[in-house]
Parts: C-alpha cells; structure tokens; sequence
C-alpha cells in the first residue's frame, strides 16, 4: 500500500459555506448582495453543489470580495494550520513578522512632512507667478 493520499475530490459549495461562514455573512445578506434575483434559499441550494458554474462562482467571490480561486481551493485544513502556525507558541515566528522594523517610523513622518513642505512651497510659488502674469495683464489694459 502506498502512503500517498488521493486528494479529495473539490466541492465548491461546501468552500463557499465554510468561506462565508468564516466572513460572517449570512446566506440572506449574501443574497442581498448579489442582487433581486438571490435570495436565501437559493444560496442555500448553491452550497449543496459540488460544482458552482464559473459564472455564478466568480459574481458570489465578488460580493464576498474574495476570488473564485480561493473557494475552489479552500482547505479547512490548510486554513487552521494557518490559524496555528500564526497564533500559537511565543516562538513562533508567524506573530513576530513584524516585529524588528528594518526602518524608523519617526524618519517616515519626517520624510512624508518634508515632502508636504516642499509640495507646499512649489504651489505657492506657482501661485505667487500666476498673481504676477495676471497684475502684468491688468497693467496691459
């Protein structure tokens, strides 16, 4: 016997349950969402197929404001390694991502306020040189 697992087989509609659910949307809101044509019960009939048309699949990842690929590929299991590989164990490196910042905050404000500074000072020059050209064309008249 080989120790390699056959995957098994995708169901869309049970990816699609599992997602929303994990979003926290109801199937009503769902079917809110998705327009007149959509109501519970047949966002309920969805998640019961295995096989979502392509379509309907890509229109119910926009109102989840997820892709059609992350349902077709959704593993329950993947997802909850994810959840324990990112918060579980002080040694865990998932949590300290960003924990030794590779640049200073503080010059980042400085920078963005030095910018603003000099954006300022062009635009009122700029002004002050339309003031001149106009008081110039006045003169003219």
């Amino acid at each position: 016997m080989s120790n390699i697992e056959t995957p098994q087989p995708v169901h869309e509609g049970k990816n699609l349950k599992r997602i929303r659910e994990m979003l926290q949307v109801k199937q009503a809101t769902l079917a809110q969402q998705l327009g007149s044509d959509w109501n519970q019960k047949k966002i309920s009939q969805l998640e019961d197929k295995e096989i979502i048309d392509p379509a309907i699949l890509e229109e119910v990842a926009n109102a989840l404001h997820i892709t059609p690929e992350a349902i077709k590929n959704f593993s329950e299991e993947a997802a909850i390694s994810v959840v324990q590989n990112n918060y579980e164990g002080s040694n865990n490196q998932g949590t300290n991502l960003n924990y030794k910042c590779s640049f200073n905050p503080l010059d980042k404000v400085v920078q963005l306020y030095d910018e603003k500074i000099e954006l300022y000072e062009r635009m009122l020059k700029d002004k002050n040189q339309m003031i001149e050209k106009l008081e110039g064309l006045l003169k003219n008249k």
